[in-house]
């Protein structure tokens, strides 16, 4: 049989659908000849299948070199093995610098082999070792439910076959809703697998999974890591506010090489300044391990402490960092802390560049502490009547644009002869046709993953977005018919299709939309008028006389 020292790993990401980020990462084994089932299935005629199983995820975590939680796949079979068969995975973890808090064994089928209560025994047994657990192949095997229900377990796969029908067959949905709320009930987490296709992707976030994995998202590879973010984050419906980035909350971090020794950790931590803690980078500045102040001094201050680690590598004492890009959100970060199941909330967090350098450290309690700040900010200035925020989230997003080189539309949307509304209908009846076009514009903007929308105030709401979203927005607006307590109303749409490097700044599309906005105002009927900098022609698109999207000179 091959030895699992001679297989070759690929690894692929699992993502959060709430932020894009990866938050832990599966170990595939690869043999050289034949599959991963044969190789388990020939270990077993020979009657070692757990010490096939084990060398498997001992080669597994031997070549991980990410420090992010690490997925590693055992044999429900293997369940029965002795405590003492894992002690090599123990100590391989150890010599690696990691937690078995930090691995996830994913326990697959079959499962009919080994009675249910053999099996939770030992799984409990590798829970009390630290491990989290995992059940795989949810929808496939043959996974008892009382094995479901009983088991001391933090994440549940659901298998591909059970993705295939999203979103159209019914009963495939029924199935996910349904264990969504088992997840939901039990603290676990449900997770999809062999995610394919822009649909099941759309699918599985709509019905609300938090973790995903699958080609679509990244294929398996061991030519290096896999984009550290998707494409298309879910951006979660509303109307958008800014949070801090974790480059706000930034500081200094105190490094070591990371063939330290626990005496020079020990010298700096025991110091009247210290630091609340210590990270060891290789020659290349590159986070390795991480020490925290308060553990690591109960570590080397206790009995026999000193003359136990002294001299020995600093490495030994040492938890796997946690690491996120600069470029993150904060809201991104704590999303992340809370898919990864990060405990220790008082840890420094290492912020590293796009190639993996460190440049300083987070604390996971002061991005709290700074979301929660900008949102009571963000909450303080938003509208009372929509609960839009004023004109600055447009103006910041405009502004982005116009320095990256991004081509947008700005619209100005506003309620006609608004007065005569409130003076036929009442105040009560505007401010509710307020509120209507307000949840109209925050529901667009729920869809459209460009938008942004502002309400600067009275009747007026400002827009910006793609050039290929604007057809949508005004459409949305202009095909509804508006009324204020069964009086009829109309609608102004002013647009502004701005081209890379066509403007200089906000301020100049604010000036460009003001005539704009007049020109619209002048077209009867629900009107839509577009123009472009540095153009005098101003095109109809809306109104009454005109004929679609028929355009007339201004």
């Amino acid at each position: 049989m091959k030895s699992p020292r001679a297989v070759r790993f690929a690894f692929q990401p699992l993502y959060s659908l709430h932020t894009g980020g990866v938050v832990a990462h599966e170990a595939l084994a690869r043999p050289g000849h034949g599959t991963v089932p044969e190789l388990l299935t020939q270990a077993r005629r020979e009657g070692r299948l757990a010490e096939a199983d084990l060398g498997l995820a001992i080669a597994a975590v031997r070549q991980d070199e990410s420090p992010l939680p690490l997925h590693v796949n055992l044999s429900a079979r293997t369940l029965a093995a002795p405590t003492a068969m894992f002690d090599d995975l123990l100590a391989e973890l150890g010599d690696a610098g990691r937690r078995t808090r930090d691995v996830v064994l994913e326990i697959g089928p079959p499962f009919a082999p080994l009675p249910t209560e053999r099996a939770l025994t030992g799984m409990r047994g590798l829970a009390e070792l630290g491990f989290r657990l995992a059940l795989d192949g949810l929808g496939r095997g043959d996974l008892p439910l009382n094995l479901l229900v009983e088991a001391p377990i933090d994440l549940v796969k659901l298998d591909r076959t059970a993705l295939r029908g999203l979103p159209d067959d019914r009963a495939a949905v029924a199935v996910v809703e349904a264990l969504l709320h088992y997840t939901n009930r039990t603290g676990t987490r449900l997770v999809a697998t062999g995610v394919e296709t822009d649909a099941q992707l759309d699918a599985v976030r709509d019905l609300g999974i938090r973790i995903a994995q699958g080609n679509l998202l990244a294929p398996p590879t061991a030519e290096g890591p896999a984009p550290a973010l998707l494409t298309r984050p879910r951006v979660a419906p509303g109307p958008a506010t800014v949070a801090p980035c974790v480059g706000d909350f930034l500081r200094p971090a105190t490094t070591l090489p990371e063939t330290a020794t626990c005496d020079e950790v020990r010298e700096l931590l025991a110091a009247a300044d210290a630091p609340s803690g210590v990270i060891g980078v290789d020659e290349l500045n590159r986070p390795r391990w991480s020490i925290d102040r308060t553990r690591f001094l109960v570590a080397v201050t206790g009995p026999y402490g000193h003359a136990l680690h002294a001299k020995r590598p600093a490495a030994r004492l040492a938890d796997t960092p946690h690491t996120i890009e600069a470029r993150a959100g904060a809201m991104e970060f704590l999303e992340l802390v809370t898919d990864a199941d990060w405990g220790r909330t008082g840890d420094d967090v290492v912020v590293v560049d796009e190639v993996g350098r460190c440049l300083g450290v987070v604390l996971v309690t002061a991005v709290v502490r700074g979301v929660a700040e900008a949102k009571v900010e963000a909450a303080a200035a938003l509208n009372p009547l929509t609960r839009l925020p004023g004109s600055d989230i447009v103006a910041r997003d405009v502004a982005r644009r116009i320095t990256i080189g991004e081509p947008f539309v700005a619209a100005w949307l506003d309620i006609d002869s608004f007065k005569t509304v409130n003076d036929t209908a009442g105040f009560a009846a505007g401010d509710d046709l307020i509120r209507e076009l307000g949840a109209a514009l925050t529901s667009l903007a729920g869809g459209l993953r460009r938008m942004r929308v502002s309400h600067v105030g009275g009747d007026d709401f400002l827009v910006v977005c793609d050039v290929d979203e604007i057809a949508t927005v005004a459409g949305a607006l202009l095909d509804r018919r508006w009324s204020a307590d069964g009086l009829p109303v109309t609608v102004s749409l002013a647009t502004l299709v701005c081209a890379s490097g066509a403007v200089p700044s906000y301020q100049e599309v604010s000036r460009l939309l003001a005539p704009l906005k007049k020109r619209a105002k002048a077209v009867p009927g629900s009107s839509w008028v577009l123009s472009r900098p540095g153009s005098d022609r101003v095109e109809v698109l809306r109104g009454i006389g005109t004929r679609g999207l028929q355009a007339a000179a201004g």
